[in-house]
This record gives structure tokens, sequence and C-alpha cells, in this order.
């Protein structure tokens, strides 16, 4: 009927044929329409990763520091500074040094304990890194777990150094000596639980003698006394008591690394006389715990490259020290038996912190 047809007319034509298929016209529209609208996100998603990856922080974007333990002036600062204007020159960052002296670098290390774990603040770390757990039984941090050791460069030589007037003339004259007379030595330090302490009662124990420790504060008194008589021998460090050594104001009987120094190629080392002795000190770097891995790698890679520069190694040279540059594994390594090892001398001849 007339109606009927207008109605056809009026109704939308099915887009699909009665066997349910679609047009392949259609079909071909509906891919083009989808082709069309993924090319166009991935157009808008493109410049956005681009800007991204460009944007993304990189290493270092910002000046970074070095805390340390000490004052400014002494070996370990010269040292950070040393190191401090090689990454700067490698970085392209400056590297800023700060010092927070204090008793064992306790100080120092708190501060970097707290500190972000973004690569930008860093600790020197020094012997007394082994020394403090025993000597220290309630700090607030724990070395091996909140720090993470970046880099080990630096093994520091000291000397056993006597007065003019002490009567032994070498290691084994002094140990029949004090046998001989027990508790009659005496061994000036820079202090309670110093490197010059704990090399002098490392050695009393290897060598089964006692000596009488005079502790002062810091190695200048503690060598001017050694100097003038009023005390008889002292584990001293190698760049304080190198210049009196050579006038002949001191006589050295070892050092007090493992082998003979080429700062003092004629001076034996005590391990030739003493089984198992090494009491040398140490230089590293290391950062707050959870910093990224890649950037301790780039700052264990770049530190080793500016202890390798020849500046560098004649200034070790002076200080009477070594070059013996770890990665991070092997410095956490290192660390955690210089603890074992100074653990039993501490609890042994019961030292206690000033």
């Amino acid at each position: 009927p007339p109606d009927a047809r207008a109605g056809a007319m009026l109704r939308p034509r099915s887009l699909k044929r009665k066997n349910g298929h679609e047009p392949m016209r259609n079909q071909r529209r509906r891919l083009l329409a989808l082709s069309a609208s993924a090319a166009t996100l991935l157009a808008l998603a493109a410049p956005a990763s681009a800007q991204a990856q460009s944007t993304a922080p990189s290493y270092p974007t910002k000046p970074l520091r070095i805390v340390v333990g000490f004052a400014a002036g002494g070996g370990q600062d010269q040292i950070a500074r040393m190191l401090g204007q090689g990454l700067t020159e490698r970085l392209g960052q400056q590297v800023l040094i700060e010092n927070r002296p204090g008793p064992g670098t306790i100080v120092a290390t708190e501060a970097v304990v707290h500190a972000q774990p973004d690569g930008y603040t860093l600790l020197l770390v020094s012997t007394s890194t082994g020394i403090n757990p025993s000597l220290y039984p309630k700090l607030r941090y724990d070395f091996v777990r909140d720090i993470a050791p970046v880099w080990g460069l630096i093994r520091e030589t000291s000397v056993l150094v006597a007065s003019p007037t002490f009567e032994p003339k070498t290691v084994p004259d002094m140990i029949a000596h004090a046998k001989a007379n027990p508790g009659k030595i005496t061994m000036a330090s820079s202090g309670i639980g110093a490197q010059a302490h704990m090399a002098g009662e490392l050695f009393k124990l290897r060598a089964g003698i006692d000596m009488l420790h005079v502790p002062y504060r810091g190695t200048a008194p503690a060598l001017i006394d050694v100097l003038a008589g009023r005390a008889d021998v002292m584990f001293s460090s190698l760049p304080g008591a190198i210049a009196y050594i050579r006038q002949g104001r001191l006589r050295a009987l070892a050092v007090t690394t493992a082998k003979r120094s080429t700062a003092l190629p004629e001076v034996p080392a005590a391990a030739e006389a003493v089984t198992d002795y090494e009491a040398s000190g140490f230089t590293g770097i290391g950062a707050p715990k959870g910093t990224p891995a890649a950037i301790i790698e780039t700052l264990n890679k770049h530190l080793t490259a500016v202890a390798a520069e020849p500046a560098a190694q004649a200034r070790f040279k002076d200080l009477g020290s070594a070059d013996f540059a770890m990665s991070s594994a092997e410095f956490a390594r290192f660390i955690s038996d210089e603890i074992d090892k100074w653990t039993p001398v501490i609890r042994g001849a019961n030292i206690k912190p000033e």
C-alpha cells in the first residue's frame, strides 16, 4: 500500500545484510577510521615521550658535598679536597667539602645517614668506621646497615717512632725490653680510640707485651712529648712524623703496613717481627643507604679515574699512602673485615671512649 511504501522510505537502511555480515564498503571505512585514530594517538604520544626523555634528570644536575668528620687542614681533609676537585672536573658540577669534626667521625656519619639517598651527599669514610661499633656500643646508626660503600681508595701508613733517648733500637729489642719491664714503656697516642691508640693496642696483643698508654688531645702534642723524651714511643701517622724522622729527631722502628713503605723503604714492617700484624688506616667514600646503584657505579668510576691521575698518585706518596681502589662490593667486605678485626682488640683491652 502507498502508506507502507512511505514508511519504508522513512526507515533507515540496515547496515547489515540479511546474512548478518557488514558490507565490504563499510568495513573499509571502519578500518580507515581506526587507522586514522591510531595514527593520531601515536603522533600525540611521540612528542610526549620525547619530552619525558629530554626532561628526565641526569646525574649530577647540581653541586655535591662530601661530609668530612675532621677539621679542615688535616690529612683526611686534604684527601677529601683533592677528590672533590677531581670529581668537579669530571662531573661538571662543583663538589663542596663540609667539615663536621667530632669524636670518631660520628657527627659526620650521622649527617650522611639522614641525608637523601640521591647521590648528592657523600661521606669520607675512614679507619674509625671499623673501630666505632665496638668502641661506641650505643651509636644511633649501624654503618653496615645505613651507609652504602661507594669506593675504597687509600691505605694509610702509620709508623712506630721512638724518642732519641729510648734505648731499644729495633722492634725485637723493644719487645724484649717490654717483657723484661712490663708496663714501663710509655706509649703516646692522639686520643682514646684513635688510629694511633688502636695500632698500639693491636701491637701489644700480637706481641704479647704490656705498655702504658698515655692519650693526648691530638697528634701534635703527643709527638712533642715523644720528641722531648717524656714519652717513649708512638704509632704516629706517617705525614705527622716523617719530617722529624728525616731530621733525625725521631727514630723509626717500623711501619704498620703489611709491607714496607715506599716513603721509608729502609724501615722494616712491624709484621717482619710480629706475626699477623697490620694496622694501617684507610680512606674511602660512602653514601646514604638506598642511593641508586647506577649513581654509585658512576661515582666509583670517576673516583677511580681521579685517583689514577699522576698528581693524585704523587700526593698519596707524600702522605705515605698507597692506592688500593676497590669496587663498592669489595669495599663493603673490607669494612666488615675491619669491624671483625678491631672488635676483639677493643673488648680484650676494655677500651672505653673518653
